[in-house]
């Protein structure tokens, strides 16, 4: 269902711990940094589709005054660094970033990208993200250090020197079908209108099957039957890996929880072709849920 990584981008984790390699490629003419500021990515103040990518002549004295520069691998042959710009008060009054803006919501613009640019914007900004939550120990609270190009971070205190690394909560996500027709819900604070497939969190000890079926009947009351997987796709918003499902229902009557959802219903492919007539819209193809209703609404997604 989704394309796998970009063979234009390569994360190159033999070079993590060279640290010598990494010194060089941080002053490499040819080096390219993805600022970042509060998780955010920037775009071209005339042009909010144009991605802003820093050339290492740029940069003037922004390494220094960033919170972390991160390794983040190659993109078409040139190394490529997140750098962190969350110190910065006002990030546009930079000479590199004059004419930039930091972007609140980035999801449209991602789905414009390259393959190998939106790789690169969803891995860096998970990391971003990472070292800000985690400046601290989670064993015994002292202060930690990244290493590894930013890929490990360690305790400093000698007694601990705990090692932590980046972690990926996984979410299942489920379209379910009843014949021509899939279950849609929203959620409370998505855009008036917006209806996605259903997703959820696995819970410790539980199998990404277990969670599907789990969800679906605590969020709607409806029972699942045969599953199929349909793909998965990082979600750095903060830190998720959304695995999809196709599922069969094998009830359809509708119980909605009111804590876990704001409504729920029933689309038919006929109302999915053009979604707005009938009081809704549905998630980008950039995203999987979109992938997935897309494909259904064509008769194209194979059923569970």
């Amino acid at each position: 269902m989704l394309t796998a990584a970009s063979s234009e981008f390569d994360r190159a984790a033999e070079m993590r711990s060279d640290l010598a390699y990494l010194e060089a490629q941080l002053e490499h003419p040819d080096s390219l940094f993805l600022p970042f500021w509060n998780g955010q990515i920037f775009v071209d103040a005339s042009d909010a589709t144009a991605l802003v990518v820093l050339p290492r002549g740029r940069l003037d004295d922004l390494l220094d005054r960033s919170a972390e520069v991160i390794w983040l691998g190659r993109v078409g042959g040139k190394s490529c660094f997140a750098l962190d710009l969350s110190p910065l008060r006002t990030p546009e009054s930079a000479a590199a970033l004059s004419g930039s803006k930091p972007v609140n919501d980035a999801r449209t613009l991602l789905a414009q990208l390259p393959p190998a640019w939106l790789e690169v914007c969803l891995y860096g900004r998970a990391l971003v993200l990472w070292h800000t939550r985690h400046a601290f120990c989670s064993v015994c609270g002292h202060e930690s250090r990244p290493r590894q190009g930013g890929h490990l971070r360690v305790c400093t205190r000698g007694t601990c020197g705990a090692e932590h690394f980046p972690r990926t909560d996984p979410c299942v996500l489920v379209l379910v079908c009843d014949g021509d027709r899939c279950l849609l819900g929203r959620s409370k604070g998505w855009p008036v209108g917006m209806y996605s497939a259903l997703a959820g969190f696995v819970e410790p000890g539980e199998s990404l099957e277990q969670a599907v079926a789990r969800e679906v009947m605590e969020e709607v009351s409806v029972q699942v039957g045969a599953l199929r997987y349909a793909g998965s796709q990082p979600w750095p918003f903060p830190a998720s890996l959304m695995v999809g499902f196709v599922a069969e229902a094998r009830s359809t009557e509708l119980r909605v929880d009111e804590q876990e959802l704001e409504a729920a219903r029933w689309v038919t492919r006929a109302e999915l072709q053009n979604p707005r007539e009938h009081g809704f819209f549905v998630p980008p193809p950039f995203a999987i849920a979109g992938k997935l209703i897309a494909a259904f609404a064509a008769g194209s997604l194979e059923p569970a």
